[in-house]
C-alpha cells in the first residue's frame, strides 16, 4: 500500500488544506496528516488541539490518518515507510520554497519524492495566517475553514 505524506502546521487547518488532503486520498491509498509542532512560529492553537482539529475536518475520509510530530520531517518519514511527500503551492514563491525543501527532503530520505498539487482556484488565496488575520480583525472566514475549526475560533477569541 502506497503511503504520502502531508506535513504542515495547520494553524488553523483551511478549506485549502482540506481540498488538497481530500485530492490525495483520491489518488492514493493511505494519507497521513503530519501536524507539525512549529514552536518558533507560534501558533494560535497547541499542537493537540491542531491535530483534533484536523481529526475533526477529515472524518470523512477513510484513508486519512493524523498525528502531531515535532521531530525532523525526515526521520518521520522513514520510520512510517512514506512513499511521497504531498505539497500544496499556491503562487511561484511557495514553488521556489518547496522545491528547495523538496531537494533536502529527498536527499536526507534518501529518494523519497514531493508530488505538489496546485490549489483548487477556489482556494488559491487561503492560507492559514490569512484566515487567521481576517477572523482576528472581525472578518468573517465561514467560506474559508471547515465547521470544527470556525467554532474554535470563535471559542478561542471569546476568552
Amino acid at each position: 500500500m502506497t503511503t504520502v505524506i502531508y506535513p504542515g502546521t495547520f494553524d488553523p487547518i483551511t478549506n485549502g488544506h482540506l481540498n488538497i488532503i481530500e485530492r490525495s486520498a483520491v489518488i492514493f491509498p493511505k494519507v497521513l496528516v503530519a501536524v507539525a509542532n512549529s514552536p518558533s512560529k507560534k501558533p494560535l492553537f497547541s499542537l493537540d488541539e491542531r491535530v483534533e482539529l484536523v481529526r475533526q475536518s477529515v472524518a470523512h475520509l477513510p484513508n486519512v490518518d493524523v498525528f502531531g510530530f515535532s521531530d525532523l520531517l525526515a526521520n518521520v518519514i522513514k520510520s512510517r515507510n512514506v512513499a511521497a511527500i504531498i505539497r500544496g503551492v499556491r503562487t511561484t514563491t511557495d514553488f521556489e520554497y518547496e522545491l528547495q525543501l523538496a531537494a533536502l527532503n529527498r536527499l536526507l530520505t534518501k529518494g523519497v519524492e514531493t508530488v505538489f498539487f496546485p490549489p483548487d482556484e477556489k482556494w488559491a488565496f487561503v492560507s492559514s495566517t490569512i484566515v487567521r488575520e481576517i477572523y482576528l480583525h472581525g472578518g468573517d472566514v465561514t467560506e474559508f475553514v471547515p465547521t470544527a475549526v470556525l467554532n474554535a475560533l470563535q471559542t478561542r477569541c471569546e476568552k
